[in-house]
């Protein structure tokens, strides 16, 4: 007999509220037999990735069965009836219940069954007897063939499916887009186009909010826009100021990759927080150039004006939000490690669009 043991952390952020591990794998198939053929495939491949550090599946082959089948011509020819065959089997191994009676005024089940140590083996049927039309006794074993087999306790469905979840731990360094990536090269690798996937819990959640995420991005995005055109009247600007945006995104995926941290929620929401907090450098720029040139100045002494002008607010305003976000990325506080992607995003994309904006924004408006 072996075991298999596992520690998972509970994800922060989860609508799922059963733990477990981080990569739920879901595999659909139309009969049980298809699943019961290709999933021990499925596993081996699963445990040899160096994905993952842990790979279980809740579909286990662990319950032993013993199939009886009768031999109708040899029961026919020997004059024994299947009823009376089936019905041997049943009163000397299904523990059916006969009755009841009183003993010292607690009441008892009457069971007809063999004794444990009677029934335990498939040898024990050569000591059933059943009588045939004669009256004569046939050893069951003459009469019966038996098959061995494991079968599932439970069967699992998913979307009306018959289906079972392969579960992973991650192992050091890698993300659970790295393992959903993975399950889904061994799904083309070993499962057929009659099988269907889904994911489940952490993996699952993973993926529905990156979708709603990159929404929001560009949601927000599209809003900012809009107000900005609102407020200077004009459809240039707003999108000089809005290339502050790409710089500050690039910086926050440089500084994940520098601090070795993972593309979650919390670093999608910071990069979300990035549109507000770096487009402030293009308007002060911006705003201030145009104010100038109101007032007669040429285009290349406004924007080198405003440059000069607004680079002690723009140093003040972006340090003040890198040194805000510092205790996040430094993981200071109770339960605070998870939420260092989104301090280090803010912190990275904010440094790394300040230095840029100085230069990019003022040649953009030039142009």
């Amino acid at each position: 007999m072996g075991g298999k043991s596992n520690v998972s952390e509970r994800p922060t952020i989860s609508v799922n509220r059963r733990g477990g591990p981080p990569i739920q794998f879901i595999i659909q198939a139309q009969n049980f037999e298809k699943l019961e053929e290709k999933i021990p495939e499925f596993m081996a491949e699963a445990e040899q990735d160096e994905t993952f550090s842990f790979v279980d599946v809740n579909l286990k082959f662990d319950k032993p069965e013993i199939y009886v089948n009768i031999n109708r011509e040899k029961a026919e020819s020997l004059g024994v009836s299947v009823r009376d065959v089936a019905r041997t089997l049943q009163l000397s191994l299904s523990g059916q219940r006969f009755g009841y009676f009183l003993m010292n005024g607690k009441q008892y089940q009457v069971i007809g069954q063999f004794d444990k140590k009677d029934r335990d083996a498939p040898m024990d049927l050569t000591s059933i007897f059943v009588k045939n039309d004669d009256g004569l006794l046939i050893q069951l074993d003459n009469l019966v063939e038996t098959v061995e087999h494991s079968s599932p306790p439970q069967l699992y469905h998913n979307n009306r499916y018959m289906s079972a979840t392969v579960s992973a731990n991650l192992a050091p360094g890698k993300t659970i887009n790295d393992g959903i990536e993975a399950m889904e090269a061994i799904k083309d690798k070993v499962l057929d186009d009659s099988f269907t996937t889904d994911l489940g819990g952490e993996s699952r959640d993973f993926v529905e909010s990156s979708s709603n995420t990159l929404f929001a991005f560009g949601l927000a995005l599209l809003l900012i826009f809009l107000i900005l055109a609102a407020q200077f009247e004009s459809f240039i600007d707003p999108f000089i100021i809005i290339l502050t945006v790409p710089m500050a995104v690039a910086g926050a995926m440089f500084s994940l990759w520098l601090f070795g941290q993972s593309w979650n929620i919390f670093s999608q929401i910071g990069t979300i927080m990035l549109i507000g907090l770096v487009t402030k450098n293009g308007i002060l720029i911006v705003e201030f150039a145009n104010q100038l040139r109101e007032q007669g100045m040429s285009k290349h002494e406004a924007i080198f004006k405003a440059s000069e002008s607004r680079l002690r607010p723009i140093l003040m305003t972006s340090l003040t939000i890198a040194l805000g976000a510092l205790p996040i990325a430094l993981s200071l506080g109770a339960a605070s490690t998870s939420r260092i992607g989104m301090g280090v995003v803010i912190i990275g994309g904010t440094m790394f669009s300040l230095v840029l904006t100085l230069f990019v924004i003022p040649a953009l408006y030039y142009l």
